[in-house]
């Protein structure tokens, strides 16, 4: 399923394990995995589970939030001219 929803993993030191939150969601709609992959999967797993709960309730699907940059060409023409530089 593919939905443009945020997903946000990050490391947890106190947990030891990769943390994955859904933005658009609720603050309770977190999921875990040893692993950045089994945190991804998990944070998938979840996403559709909350978007299949949602439409057989008839409850409206959050508005996705959008990254609105420019093109890397606008941002910085150094990598645009450079894609493989650091």
């Amino acid at each position: 399923m593919n939905q443009p929803y945020s997903m946000l993993i990050r490391w947890s030191d106190e947990d030891q394990v990769y943390i994955v939150a859904l933005p658009e969601f609720d603050q309770n709609a977190a999921r875990q995995g040893e692993t950045y992959v089994e945190a991804a999967r998990q944070g998938l797993d979840a996403l559709e589970t909350l978007i299949e709960f949602y439409q057989e309730e008839g409850l409206p699907l959050p508005e996705p939030n959008k990254f609105n940059s420019p093109p890397i060409a606008q941002a910085d023409p150094y990598v645009a001219q450079n894609p493989m530089a650091p």
